[in-house]
């Protein structure tokens, strides 16, 4: 659940994280997890996710599909599920293979169009034919590879502090081998995660309760199956650095809302690199304009005084401004 080569962020202190399972058992989600079962790769998998109805007589007939991102599981999208369902969304929040309560494979090809023809297989099998799709961090990257695949599905893209605004290899960051991601993740815990995490994504302000989603992440490495999480993160960190995405943002072809916390100073590698490139990297502000410049049809609300997760920071500034999207569509 951590990003791969910023494990040597400095600990803020030791501190203790339950012990979930490699499926993540042990952590409560918001809502009962469901089971989609596919072959992929000559193997058999299984995406845990959340399906999730308006109440009665609140129905409006649309559907959004909510992507999480790296450090992220669908239920970090807990608060964002409580006020779409009740606004009359119906709500589906899977978690991708390889993270959270989905199957971790010893061996796939992770690709972010792999991932988006797995979300497309899940939402077949429920029916959907048109679906609105949210992306948060990693999961903007895939929310954008989804619509570029298969545009006839997505009536609206949204994307809430993507990361791949920017091509870090291009821009100079050396590439990792999996095995040193691997060996890299393999020494996270609770305190490093902290740590990263207040630095990247909440400009130093740390609230109580941002411990639950730490736990979340720290929990798998701290419970047996560890290294099968670690190895899963591993591979996905190489997928993440290594298939940009931003390079075919011109041939987006759906709605596009931009939601963006300038606060965000998230870049993959940015700790390998040198340090006249990594103070290049992260520059939400300028990255989430120029994103916006390139997508023929965007709209871009920024969040000067927020970070990497707007939605867990500041909720109510962050869905009355989804809100307000979604309805301008």
């Amino acid at each position: 659940m951590f990003v791969a080569g910023l494990a040597l962020v400095p600990a803020l202190h030791a501190e203790q994280s339950p012990s979930y399972g490699p499926h993540l058992e042990g952590f409560d989600y918001p809502h009962a997890i469901k089971r989609f079962e596919f072959s992929s790769q000559r193997q058999p998998l299984e995406m845990g996710y959340m399906d999730v109805a308006p109440p009665p007589g609140k129905a409006n007939g649309r559907t959004v599909v909510l992507m999480h991102g790296k450090n992220f599981c669908a239920a970090t999208w807990e608060e964002s599920i409580a006020v779409l369902s009740q606004q009359g969304y119906r709500v589906i929040a899977p978690d991708q293979i390889g993270f959270c309560r989905s199957s971790k494979p010893e061996r796939y090809q992770f690709s972010f169009a792999q991932l988006a023809h797995n979300t497309r297989a899940l939402l077949r099998s429920l029916d959907l034919e048109k679906v609105t799709v949210i992306g948060h961090s990693m999961g903007g990257m895939l929310a954008s590879r989804f619509a570029l695949n298969y545009p006839q599905m997505v009536e609206q893209l949204v994307l809430v502090n993507p990361i791949g605004l920017e091509d870090w290899q291009a821009k100079g960051v050396p590439y990792a081998p999996i095995e040193q991601l691997y060996q890299s993740q393999l020494k996270t815990d609770f305190g490093k995660i902290k740590a990263y995490q207040q630095k990247f994504y909440y400009n130093g302000n740390w609230k109580p309760r941002y411990d639950r989603w730490v736990n979340m992440a720290a929990g798998m490495y701290a419970g047996d199956g560890k290294e099968i999480v670690a190895w899963n993160q591993a591979l996905t960190s190489d997928m993440v650095f290594t298939q940009p995405v931003i390079h075919e943002f011109d041939t987006l072809r759906v709605p596009t809302l931009l939601l963006i916390g300038g606060k965000d100073r998230t870049a993959p590698g940015a700790n390998r690199a040198p340090e006249d490139v990594a103070q290049r990297l992260g520059n939400y502000p300028e990255l989430g304009q120029k994103a916006a410049a390139m997508i023929p049809n965007a709209t871009l609300v920024p969040f000067p005084e927020l970070g990497h997760s707007p939605q867990v920071e500041a909720p109510d500034v962050f869905h009355e401004a989804l809100l307000d999207g979604l309805k301008a569509h």
